[in-house]
């Protein structure tokens, strides 16, 4: 997939809003220096493109009772695609599986990350979930002891930035 090229204010714009998606309009077009209706402009072409995906708020894990974070590899008997679909489809189900990606390299084929409020919880969504889903050969778990870096901000700096005024009129800076 091609990288987009963005502008200098289009860079800004992205570095605000994944810092703080709940900035508004104004305070984010005071921050980068446009009026408000370009700006709104902007994060709209963003949207549309897809470059922004969605808006969320992130909250806070241990705040919520769920001071217990665990990445779980999970092997399957094979990879045929009925096998992966189902445990895709039970996986999704499951509000406690805050990421799982089917991975290579490794000698598990599903990495989890699932958060809990304590080892009890741990111990039936084992038991009662993760181990009754068909085809599921092994399970190891690894418990997560500190996090040392937890981002939601992707980095921006591998785009290439180029100026508007730049630009011959047959180019694009984004293809929407």
């Amino acid at each position: 997939m091609p990288i987009p090229t963005l502008d200098r204010i289009d860079r800004r714009i992205l570095q605000e809003i994944q810092a703080d998606g709940g900035l508004s309009n104004l305070d984010l077009s005071e921050r980068i220096g446009l009026s408000p209706s370009p700006c709104a402009r902007r994060v709209k072409m963003l949207e549309d493109s897809g470059i922004i995906d969605r808006q969320i708020t992130l909250l806070n894990q241990e705040k919520l009772g769920l001071p217990i974070s665990i990445y779980v590899m999970v092997c399957l008997e094979n990879q045929d695609s009925k096998r992966l679909e189902n445990f895709d489809r039970c996986i999704s189900a499951w509000p406690e599986v805050v990421e799982c990606s089917l991975i290579t390299g490794s000698d598990a084929d599903y990495l989890l990350k699932v958060v809990m409020p304590d080892m009890d919880y741990y111990q039936r969504f084992l038991l009662k979930k993760l181990n009754l889903v068909d085809g599921v050969r092994s399970i190891k778990t690894s418990f997560v002891l500190r996090k040392i870096v937890q981002r939601t901000e992707l980095p921006l700096d591998h785009i290439k930035s180029v100026s508007y005024t730049h630009l011959r009129a047959h180019e694009t800076v984004l293809d929407l």
